[in-house]
């Protein structure tokens, strides 16, 4: 039997087998795309996810293909510069297309030994008290001890299982593509400074290779599934926005989306998890969507893994539910809010200017970075130290780095006494000892994605933490 099918070979779902393999878990990944898809719909990664590629020793892969960027100007397009001094060795945004993402992912994937099986489409799933019966397209079955749906907003794994997916429909679309155009640069960046200055859904810039990204509103929103719009429709809508279709051609591709807002109810059914897009969708203001995602899938791996490697305490896989659906509640909420900061409409503007004037406070435009790029991200463990909850940003150590030492994916004591100890617990969380003139805590014990369960220097506290989040001693 295997022992996890992922569904979906999305950045969540090779995300999602690569911390699976760090654990020695068999996984599948079932993608239903027999090539992957060529579509942009993502354009780089926010601190966190910077952070997180950094953890498992992948970030010089991204940095080689990727572009960095100040972070800031982010929400709901208001720009304002990058707050000073961020909690992070990496204050900046990674410029990588999201192909490229889908294509280092799954090479790592791979090379961790996941299954990877193209153009095979999950279609039935029935699940009991052992395992998951999968049926796909073709007519045969794959039995799991788990299954988890990475296979995004149209999610099958979602709809089989009857979870209820509420939220609001689209009130608002954009057309999407990838194209050349026929105007020198300096006629482009004129016209877009200047539509831009009150249509923010709109967009038309150079991406290399002669291409051009484009973004314009559409007329109206799609009735039904939404099919790729033509390259007419996109030089109409150009024209009615901004005066001129900029002799767009040559298509690479097209592609719509829009600003419906809905979250599953439950991200748990039994032995079947929904992570990514088959959890939430939003509108791509702020960029946060695939950073949501893998996030998810960093969070749910370790969890999952214990489980199906028999040492989880009572309550860990749940808690993936616990700590990640308010998580994108409130993506879903920010990203809400600055759907209507965009809107062209009196009202919404008044509200624009004014949170402009407040954003010039360094308190307010700090708050909403590490909103958006996944900073202020606190999970609920209750009472104790003020890391407790939050994940811990890279510090420098006497003997390298704290990120060097959670590329294996496991938990980590990072003890500046000496006197402490993890014995019973060594399979499963590594004990170093060394300082760092940066962390004023004596000791901390971090969970495999990097959110820090204890802190202190009491032995007999330690012990009353590490069964919560590691299980009974060995």
């Amino acid at each position: 039997m295997i022992d996890v099918i992922v569904a979906g070979g999305g950045p969540t779902g090779m995300m999602l087998a690569s911390e699976l393999r760090l654990h020695g878990v068999h996984v599948v990944v079932l993608e239903k795309e027999p090539e992957p898809t060529k579509v942009v719909r993502s354009l780089g990664m926010h601190i966190r996810s910077i952070e997180i590629m950094d953890q498992r020793g992948l970030l010089d892969r991204f940095l080689e293909l990727g572009t960095t960027h100040p972070a800031a100007g982010f929400f709901a397009a208001i720009p304002k510069p990058m707050p000073d001094r961020l909690d992070t060795t990496h204050p900046y945004v990674l410029g990588v297309p999201q192909p490229i993402t889908d294509r280092l992912l799954s090479e790592r994937a791979t090379e961790l030994g996941a299954d990877i099986r193209r153009g095979t489409e999950v279609v039935g799933l029935d699940q009991d008290g052992d395992g998951v019966t999968i049926e796909l397209a073709d007519g045969t079955q794959l039995r799991s001890r788990y299954l988890v749906g990475c296979d995004g907003g149209r999610s099958t794994v979602r709809k089989l299982l009857g979870v209820a997916f509420p939220g609001e429909n689209a009130t608002t679309e954009a057309l999407l593509g990838e194209m050349e155009v026929g105007v020198p640069l300096e006629t482009v960046t004129s016209v877009v400074a200047e539509i831009r200055k009150t249509e923010k859904w709109f967009g038309v810039g150079p991406i290399g290779n002669g291409s051009y990204r484009v973004v314009v509103r559409a007329a109206k929103v799609s009735e039904g599934r939404p099919v790729p719009p033509t390259l007419e429709e996109v030089k109409e809508r150009l024209r009615a926005v901004a005066g001129t279709d900029f002799g767009v051609h040559s298509p690479r591709w097209l592609s719509r989306f829009g600003d419906a807002t809905r979250q599953a109810e439950q991200y748990r059914v039994a032995r079947v998890l929904l992570a990514g897009d088959a959890a939430h969708v939003h509108p791509p203001t702020g960029g946060q969507g695939l950073n949501l995602g893998i996030q998810d899938a960093v969070n749910l791996g370790w969890k999952l893994a214990a489980e199906v490697n028999g040492w989880a305490p009572d309550g860990l896989l749940d808690s993936y539910h616990a700590e990640r659906h308010p998580v994108a509640t409130d993506v879903l909420n920010n990203t809400r809010a600055q759907v209507e900061l965009m809107s062209t409409e009196p009202g919404p503007q008044a509200v624009r200017r004014l949170l402009t004037e407040l954003m010039d406070f360094d308190e307010v435009n700090r708050y909403l970075v590490e909103k958006i790029t996944g900073l202020g991200v606190r999970y609920d463990f209750g009472e104790g130290h003020s890391l407790l909850g939050r994940r811990m940003r890279d510090v420098g150590l006497k003997q390298g780095r704290l990120y060097e030492l959670l590329h294996g994916g496991r938990g980590l004591l990072l003890d500046q006494t000496g006197q402490l100890s993890v014995a019973g617990w060594a399979d499963r969380v590594d004990h170093v000892v060394d300082v760092s003139e940066e962390l004023d805590v004596p000791a901390v014990l971090l969970r495999p994605d990097g959110h820090v369960a204890w802190a202190g220097d009491d032995q007999q506290d330690l012990l009353d933490y590490l069964p919560r989040w590691f299980g009974t001693a060995s």
